[in-house]
C-alpha cells in the first residue's frame, strides 16, 4: 500500500530509479564485485520482471553508435550475467521463497541474498570475508534506522520513564543484505519466515552474525523514498553506484 502508485501495475523491484528499476541497481552492485549469477525469487507480477530482462534494451543505459541503422554498443550491462527466474508463489514469505530455490544453489558452500528493495555502498568483499572469519551460518548487514520516530518506555501504569529519538538509542536494523552457508536450509522448516524461527534457532547456537555498516543505506518502502533515491541518482550522487567509482 505504501507504494500504491506503482504496486498496482508493477512489482516493487521494478520501481524505477533513473533509467533502470531498483532490482537492476542491486544486481549491478553485485556484478561490480564479480557476482554475476542470479536467482530471482519471483512472486507478484513475475511476468513483468521476466519480460523486462527478456527484452532488455542495452541502449537505455549505455553509449552506442547508430551507423546506417545498425546499433554498435560501446558498453554493455548484462551480457555476462546468468539469471535464473523462479516462480516462488504469490503469497510466499521470504523464508518460503528462499527454500523454493534451494536446488538452484546446490553445490554453493556460500551464497548471497537480498530483499531487493534497498540500496547501499556496503563493501561486499569485506562483508563476505568477515562472515567467513566468523564461522557463522548466516549473516546480514545491520544499519542504523532512518526513521524519525521516538522510542519510549513506560511502566505498567502507563507512566513514561524514558523517551529518546531512535537514532540516539544505538538501535540497528536488518539492512536486507545477506550471506548464507548452505547449512541455512537445515534450520528452516516449512512455512518459516526467514528472520523469525530460523534466525532464532541460529542465535541459540551462536551461528548468526551481523556486519555493522555505517555508510549509505536506504530502503525504498514508500513513494517518498523512491523520489529521494531518484533525486540522488539525477544529481549524479548515487552512493550505491559503486560501479561508477562512488
Amino acid at each position: 500500500m505504501r507504494m500504491r502508485e506503482y504496486s498496482e501495475t508493477i512489482p516493487k523491484p521494478m520501481v524505477p530509479i533513473g533509467y533502470r528499476p531498483i532490482i537492476w541497481h542491486i544486481m549491478k552492485y553485485y556484478a561490480h564485485y564479480g557476482h554475476k549469477e542470479f536467482v530471482l525469487c519471483l512472486g507478484h507480477k513475475a511476468d513483468v520482471i521476466k519480460n523486462y530482462f527478456r527484452n532488455y534494451d542495452e541502449c537505455v543505459s549505455n553509449d552506442f553508435v547508430l551507423d546506417a541503422g545498425k546499433v554498435n554498443l560501446l558498453a554493455s550491462d548484462i551480457h555476462d550475467w546468468k539469471i535464473t527466474f523462479v516462480d516462488t508463489g504469490l503469497k510466499s514469505n521470504i523464508g518460503m521463497r528462499l527454500a523454493a530455490v534451494q536446488k538452484h544453489v546446490t553445490g554453493e558452500e556460500i551464497f548471497l541474498a537480498n530483499y531487493s528493495d534497498g540500496l547501499s555502498d556496503v563493501p561486499l568483499p569485506d562483508v563476505i570475508e568477515k562472515f567467513k572469519e566468523s564461522g557463522a551460518i548466516a549473516s546480514f548487514v545491520s544499519v542504523k534506522p532512518k526513521a524519525s520516530f521516538h522510542m519510549m518506555h513506560a511502566d505498567e501504569k502507563g507512566r513514561v520513564k524514558s523517551i529518546e529519538h531512535i537514532s540516539h538509542t544505538g538501535a540497528r536494523i536488518n539492512g536486507g543484505f545477506f550471506v548464507f552457508r548452505s547449512a541455512i536450509f537445515n534450520f528452516m522448516e516449512e512455512g518459516d519466515e526467514l528472520v523469525e524461527a530460523p534466525f532464532h534457532r541460529l542465535i541459540k547456537i551462536n551461528a548468526l552474525f551481523s556486519y555493522a555498516h555505517e555508510g549509505f543505506w536506504a530502503c525504498m518502502d514508500t513513494f517518498k523514498e523512491q523520489l529521494e533515491l531518484e533525486d540522488l541518482y539525477g544529481k549524479g550522487n548515487a552512493p550505491w553506484a559503486v560501479w561508477n567509482g562512488h
